[in-house]
């Protein structure tokens, strides 16, 4: 039976770069979002240039009823997935109570609800095969409470923490679990999210997706619990340990302010 590796949020940023990192592993893949003509162009290439079998499906995975018609598909389909790339997230910015709240609950929609359903259903079967990989991406924002951008640094510790619960679960069956946990990424996330990233772009902090992809890709290999692209990111991961609560939430406002300022 033919295997394949699914990823949400396939049509840009990390997810398309891993899709592309994965093809050129000679794996074949089901790439998932919300834009057709994007999906059938990088579908289209990403055969051609690697030899591999590349399906897509549309897909808004904020909507729960879409996301019951995917499964559904999975389940009844004869394709075994046996990497599951849950990337597919949002951002917003600002005050939480000044935010439209339907964009806040998309939001968790999409960061929480869709990524947990799928880690559900793909999960218990890859537990049943006795085999298969996980990979949610979060963030460093996952370490630290994040004013201004409370919502989203709030989603990724659900993530992060989610993820690594799961590892445990699921290791006796097999199933390997890993947590992406990125900085600041060249992608359509700022814009999205509605920041202006001018103060960003310059910093040594942003990476490429394509650079994040290729050590996501080798950390999978050795089946790393959390991946931490860049020795900087891991220093903003591992610095809210070394200060006092109140002053870590500070700094984290002090930066979303600066490097973040709504549009």
């Amino acid at each position: 039976m033919t295997r394949y590796a699914l990823i949400t949020g396939a049509s840009s940023g990390i997810g398309l770069a891993l899709a592309e990192a994965l093809a050129r592993r000679g794996r074949n893949l089901i790439l998932v979002a919300r834009q057709r003509d994007a999906l059938e162009s990088i579908a289209c290439e990403l055969t051609q240039r690697f030899s591999v079998e590349v399906l897509f499906r549309v897909c808004d995975l904020s909507q729960p009823l879409q996301v019951s018609g995917l499964l559904h598909e999975l389940e009844q389909g004869e394709r075994t997935i046996d990497l599951l790339v849950n990337n597919a997230g949002i951002g917003t910015s600002g005050a939480y109570v000044a935010q439209d709240w339907a964009r806040e609950q998309q939001l968790i929609e999409l960061n929480i609800l869709a990524l947990a359903r799928l880690c559900h259903a793909i999960g218990t079967i890859m537990a049943g095969q006795g085999s298969g990989q996980i990979l949610n991406v979060a963030s460093v924002a996952g370490f630290q409470p994040g004013p201004g951008m409370s919502n989203y640094y709030a989603s990724k510790a659900y993530v992060l923490h989610f993820s690594e619960g799961l590892r445990e679960e699921l290791k006796e069956y097999g199933v390997k679990v890993s947590a992406l946990c990125p900085g600041p990424t060249r992608s359509a996330f700022f814009r999205t999210a509605r920041m202006n990233s001018e103060a960003l772009q310059g910093s040594k902090l942003m990476m490429s997706a394509e650079e994040v992809a290729l050590i996501t890709v080798k950390a999978l290999e050795k089946n790393r619990a959390i991946i931490i692209p860049g020795w900087r990111n891991r220093l903003i991961a591992l610095s809210p340990r070394l200060g006092p609560r109140w002053l870590v939430r500070r700094i984290s406002a002090r930066l979303n302010r600066q490097f973040g300022k709504p549009i």
